[in-house]
């Protein structure tokens, strides 16, 4: 009987140290459940979600001078109106709904991972960490982006045109409508380079096939920065496609560092 080579031995070594199961398209754990034991776990991290969002809801509600003393700091110079009984009682639930949805955001993703990880390769499980990750520091940063550059931007351009005619004085539910939707819509821009990463993972589409479809992307960032921003200025229009543009190349390079 022959000695073992140095890559048989570690070789073994290997599989020793995966627990036996050093085929990376393995489903560790893999259990059978029935269509009811998915549905109830479903319903299970649902219920879950939502006791977090209400729960984040509540503590805005709480503290929301606070967030909306800070959502008009953009708004220099500008004073604010209660057009109708009740206006700005309305609009502090609305900033709760929202503020709470951002503050339990991290919470429903850690439940959606919980629920889709049983069912992951252990090539796909080393993937859900960074995905998730990025995913929840692009759309904070978007929010950033929109809250330093976006709203200041678009409010500066609107009250610079009308200065010498208007006095501006703004309704608080309109204000808040438009800044309210002008973050959330660039936090969703910014999970382009994500979307990017899954369908290069997923062998859909490579990075030479992303580059070599600039024109169409350039357009799209156009009619993208021109649907997502609330306003109709071409400030804030220009702004959001030129960072649409900046994350999808951005994003090819991220594709093509993982060798797709």
């Amino acid at each position: 009987m022959t000695p073992p080579t140095e890559l048989e031995t570690a070789t073994t070594k290997t599989a020793i140290l995966n627990g036996g199961a050093d085929d990376l398209d393995d489903v560790p754990y893999d259990v059978e459940m029935s269509l009811f034991d998915h549905l109830e776990e479903l319903r299970q991290r649902i219920f879950y979600s939502l006791i977090a969002v209400v729960l984040a809801i509540v503590a805005c509600f709480w503290q929301v001078k606070p967030i909306v003393s800070l959502l008009e700091v953009p708004a220099q110079g500008v004073k604010f109106l209660q057009l109708s009984p009740g206006e700005y009682f309305f609009v502090s639930f609305k900033v709760a709904g929202y503020s709470g949805l951002v503050a339990a955001s991290p919470f429903i993703l850690y439940q959606v991972v919980l629920f889709v990880l049983p069912g992951l390769t252990r090539r796909e499980r080393r993937l859900v960490g960074p995905l998730v990750l990025g995913s929840s520091v692009l759309f904070f940063a978007g929010l950033a982006f929109a809250y330093v550059a976006l709203i200041p931007a678009a409010l500066n351009f609107f009250i610079s045109y009308g200065a010498d005619v208007v006095e501006q004085l703004w309704s608080i539910d309109r204000y808040f409508e438009f800044v309210l939707l002008l973050l959330f819509s660039t936090g969703l821009a910014f999970q382009i380079p994500i979307l990017q990463m899954l369908l290069g993972l997923l062998g859909i589409v490579n990075s030479d096939q992303m580059l070599k479809g600039w024109r169409y992307v350039l357009l799209g960032a156009a009619v993208l920065g021109a649907v997502l921003t609330p306003s109709t200025d071409p400030v804030t229009q220009s702004l959001l496609a030129g960072a649409v543009l900046f994350l999808y190349f951005g994003g090819i390079g991220l594709v093509k560092a993982i060798g797709r």
